[in-house]
């Protein structure tokens, strides 16, 4: 939550952006693994975010498109000092690291440009990339992530960056502050669900944003007393 974040007025906030769930709420598909990372079906939830300018900028591409879409995936880059993730979002690999050879999807030079908090089980050495990015290895939970990720912010926010188990553990505690969900167009039938089982409204959370375009429908869920603060 936000006032436990920071002192003074301008306090970081815990932030989700351009996390895409199908039409029947799952943020991944079924059968996840170093060939479907996404889990079967789960690359068509992020059609959307392909092929927009950010996006295109991410993986070293001129071009790309402009407009709502592209605009809810520049916010996800704006003022943010730290980023957390769960294990799956870095890699395939489960179980204790058997060697350093796997640093992550995105090679030597990572899109993150900030220091980077893993949530695993087993401990490994920060990886120091190309272009600002450090991966560290938080091993004791989300709590301890947090509060690692808010001194590496100094002041900026943390963007949560998934997978679905990792959103549901701070979504569930109340700490996230604000959730951009892209809704695409999709649906799977079964994988993980965001929010089975979690009474959004009860933690103080409601919509505060929607806009749609053809490829997906955007909507921002705001923690109440957050906003406020």
């Amino acid at each position: 939550m936000a006032q436990h974040h920071g002192e003074g007025v301008l306090m970081s906030k815990l932030r989700v952006h351009c996390f895409s769930l199908s039409l029947d709420g799952y943020g991944a598909g079924p059968n996840q693994n170093s060939e479907n990372p996404l889990g079967v079906g789960g690359v068509a939830l992020h059609e959307w975010l392909f092929g927009t300018r950010t996006f295109q900028q991410m993986i070293g591409k001129d071009g790309g498109t402009t407009g709502v879409d592209n605009d809810f995936a520049m916010r996800g880059f704006e003022g943010i000092g730290a980023w957390i993730l769960g294990r799956n979002m870095f890699g395939p690999v489960r179980g204790p690291w058997l060697d350093d050879t796997w640093k992550g999807w995105w090679g030597d030079n990572p899109p993150y440009r900030v220091p980077v908090f893993i949530l695993t089980n087993h401990p490994r050495a920060s990886i120091t990339m190309s272009g600002g990015t450090t991966f560290h290895f938080v091993t004791d939970g989300i709590h301890s992530a947090l509060e690692q990720a808010l001194d590496a912010a100094k002041g900026q926010d943390i963007r949560l960056g998934g997978g679905v188990a990792t959103l549901r553990q701070y979504l569930s505690t109340g700490l996230i502050d604000e959730m951009h969900l892209a809704i695409s167009p999709v649906l799977l039938g079964c994988g993980e669900s965001l929010l089975q089982g979690i009474d959004v409204p009860k933690l103080g959370y409601q919509c505060t944003e929607h806009a749609s375009t053809p490829n997906a429908t955007h909507v921002v869920i705001t923690k109440q007393h957050a906003a406020a603060a």
